[in-house]
């Protein structure tokens, strides 16, 4: 007989990588705010990714985590068996009561791992998804495959949580159905727990880190900085961004910087090589703790051809920064086009240089965008919201 009148709930989150990413955002904020006194969480991850990024942030939350050995981003249908067997074991070996998957390859393997050989008896399986990875620019046999695998594995998973109207409407239409509820839970941020450093520091520390490299000579006499913040991949349309960079090409004020780094890497840097903007556009790799330094922007922007609901965009927009993003995943539910952002089509360079010419040219219209920005983080994308909601699921 236990000794504990009220024991502690056994969480076990399932993620499929460790890189600084959407996924890894929203676990690290709901984990900070749920009562450890009342929860024993663990975290299992597959791929490390960038830098242990998810390990190293949990381990200083002093949260138990594992390594799966044979869980990876891409289809390895040999490891991707293996890895369902790992998952269902450490399930069992932990006791779970509450399995809680995110992202679309642990979403499969976590929740087969739940119902194969047999069903686990007592466990509830949550499924939370940052944004369809059907809607990446894959050819259409990968799109139709994980819109099947959704499908499919939908029937083994209690809930599913969306975090847009875009991605919740795709469900319905394409019969995504879970075995209890679909629902609809928008990101949050705590505006008054995100530090940025001040402007100036900012403005410097970016500098410094542009001058450790002697070809970037005459990078701090630059007025405007357009950045942006993104992980190296297809979806975040980053070459469309440098081919906007290249019509600034003769205009010194004005450079792009870019923070993040990722599989896509080699590719930005031969295109920023051929289009000789090595003085305009800057890769400044993986830094911690990145969005502190968003207040060095003067502009920030999402050029995204795919996404859920951006964290970055967010943060952006809680430092009070005009933002120029693209109307993709649930970006038009955060952004009123000239209200608090500037909305533009997917993959158009030319809407991306327009825009920022515009708000170049006028100080009222970037100060208004970036407080309205922030009184829509404050007051409509609240962490607390957030949190609450997703606690419901829990228990």
């Amino acid at each position: 007989m236990s000794t504990e009148i009220n024991p502690k709930k056994k969480l076990l989150f399932v993620i499929t990588q460790s890189e600084i990413g959407g996924a890894q955002r929203f676990l690290t904020v709901l984990l900070e705010n749920l009562d450890k006194n009342k929860y024993e969480i663990r975290v299992a991850f597959g791929d490390a990714g960038t830098k242990d990024f998810l390990e190293q942030e949990l381990a200083q939350k002093g949260i138990i985590t594992h390594r799966l050995m044979y869980l990876s981003r891409e289809i390895h249908p040999l490891n991707d068996l293996r890895s369902v067997f790992e998952i269902r074991k450490l399930i069992k070996s932990t006791k779970s009561e509450v399995l809680f998957l995110m992202s679309s390859k642990a979403g499969f393997v976590g929740s087969l791992a739940s119902v194969f050989p047999g069903k686990i008896q007592g466990l509830k399986v949550v499924y939370r998804i940052g944004g369809w990875s059907f809607n990446d620019p894959w050819p259409k046999w990968k799109k139709r495959l994980w819109i099947l695998l959704e499908k499919i594995s939908a029937r083994w998973k209690d809930i599913i949580i969306v975090n847009s109207q875009h991605d919740l409407r795709q469900a319905a239409e394409l019969k995504i159905k879970p075995r209890e509820k679909l629902l609809l839970i928008h990101n949050g941020l705590d505006v008054y727990k995100n530090i940025f450093l001040p402007r100036e520091e900012a403005r410097k520390k970016i500098w410094e880190m542009l001058l450790k490299d002697p070809d970037n000579i005459g990078g701090g006499t630059a007025k405007t900085i357009i950045g942006t913040i993104a992980n190296f991949y297809p979806a975040k349309g980053l070459p469309v961004l440098i081919q906007a960079a290249e019509q600034f090409k003769d205009q010194e004020e004005i450079i792009f910087i870019i923070i993040g780094d990722g599989a896509e890497r080699s590719v930005l840097e031969k295109m920023i090589a051929e289009k000789k903007l090595e003085k305009k556009v800057f890769l400044l790799g993986q830094i911690p703790e990145a969005s502190r330094f968003l207040p060095a922007f003067d502009i920030f922007i999402l050029p995204s051809v795919k996404e859920g609901f951006p964290w970055v965009l967010l943060e952006a927009m809680a430092a009070k920064l005009p933002v120029i993003a693209t109307a993709v995943g649930a970006v038009p539910e955060i952004i009123e086009n000239g209200k608090n952002g500037l909305l533009i089509p997917p993959a158009r360079p030319e809407e991306i240089a327009r825009k920022i010419l515009e708000l170049s040219n006028n100080d009222r219209l970037r100060n208004e965008l970036g407080i309205q920005a922030h009184q829509t983080v404050l007051f409509k994308f609240s962490a607390e919201t957030m949190i609450k909601e997703v606690e419901k699921l829990l228990n």
